[in-house]
């Protein structure tokens, strides 16, 4: 495995220009090279964590048939470029860019690399040599939305969001519809801090929501921040992307843990056996990319029954909480009584339903 940053990494691919060639022998028995674009630090304990959890299952699976390469803190801007760039001159065969905001950029460099194959994390644009795979967060965010409508005791509910892109609407909904399905006259205040992994943020604007009158914070931001000042304050809230109990025991309800390993196992075995081909790869509770972590000792039996019985619906695929009637933030109704929004129209949601308030 090869940790690199953005400052060493044009130093790097120039140093590689340089070696001589190896012999044929050698070349034989070099190993495939996977790389990894991260948006965050390895241990921000929440997304880019998880995503490198995936990228060591990869070498625990395949280690002596690849190496894995990975480039942390890599912002969702132009400058997520050369460093895509780099990797593949390094001689990647395939690259994982691990964030929503990659997308245009891993477009343009897939086109300027044909023969090296490339997977963007929570896109939608892809080409004959770049692929997409998602994770249904939203199937998530019905159990944990499930679990704070029935223990809000005030029944209002705190949102700290990342950016408003269709993920993050999608798990505001999510979470919403759940809790008013437990009580409903359930309200959800909302923050967005234009970040996914900003601890001091986080924790700003935790303190509004609690300022706001909300009892339960969840997270849709990266770090254990709001977590540990609602563990200061005794109340209760739910992790992102893993497990996160360690830093705030009391207040940890559960969490969504992101289960990426299997499925970059698989994509890394497909490149290794010539079979890799551009997909479209959304899953969830059913594939085990969506698992819930233990639950706090606090969750009353009967409210773990609940949450257990959302988990059960959706690996049977009995249940989908996107089921009419839907209202929107305006009264309007927006899904008819029996009705289901489809996969294709989550993955682009772009509107708010009833009982969600703008916190700022």
């Amino acid at each position: 495995m090869t940790k690199l940053n953005r400052r060493s990494f044009i130093a790097a691919a120039g140093a590689a220009a340089a070696v001589l060639p190896l012999s044929g022998n050698a070349f034989a028995q070099e190993k495939i090279k996977i790389g990894f674009v991260f948006l965050g630090p390895i241990g921000d304990y929440g997304w880019t964590w998880a995503h490198n959890k995936g990228r060591e299952a990869v070498n625990a699976a395949l280690g002596d048939k690849v190496e894995t390469i990975y480039v942390e803190n890599v912002a969702e801007d132009a400058s997520a470029i050369p460093v895509l760039r780099d990797l593949a001159q390094q001689g990647c065969k395939l690259i994982f860019g691990t964030t929503y905001g990659y997308m245009d950029q891993m477009v343009q460099v897939a086109a300027e690399f044909p023969d090296v194959k490339f997977e963007h994390c929570t896109g939608f644009k892809r080409a004959d040599n770049l692929a997409t795979y998602n994770s249904k967060f939203h199937e998530g965010r019905a159990v944990l939305g499930t679990i704070a409508g029935k223990m809000s005791k005030s029944g209002t509910m705190g949102y700290l969001g990342s950016y408003k892109v269709p993920e993050v609407v999608l798990g505001v909904n999510s979470f919403m519809l759940s809790a008013q399905k437990q009580n409903p006259d359930a309200k959800l205040k909302l923050v967005f801090i234009d970040s996914w992994f900003d601890p001091p943020k986080e924790a700003a604007a935790t303190e509004t929501l609690l300022n706001l009158g909300c009892d339960i914070v969840t997270t849709h931001t990266d770090s254990p921040a709001a977590l540990q000042i609602l563990e200061q304050k005794g109340l209760f809230g739910f992790g992102q992307g893993a497990d996160m109990s360690s830093f705030a025991p009391n207040a940890h309800l559960t969490a969504i843990e992101d289960i990426w390993g299997p499925y970059y196992v698989e994509r890394v075995q497909a490149i290794l056996d010539g079979k890799w081909a551009s997909t479209d790869t959304w899953d969830g509770f059913k594939e085990g990319t969506v698992v819930i972590s233990p639950y706090n000792k606090s969750i009353p039996a009967d409210v773990v029954a609940l949450a257990d019985g959302v988990q059960a619906g959706y690996k049977a695929g009995t249940y989908n909480i996107f089921t009419g009637p839907i209202y929107d933030q305006d009264g309007n109704l927006k899904v008819k009584d029996g009705e289901v929004i489809s996969d294709a129209d989550l993955a682009v949601m772009d509107w708010f339903v009833k009982g969600v308030e703008s916190a700022a």
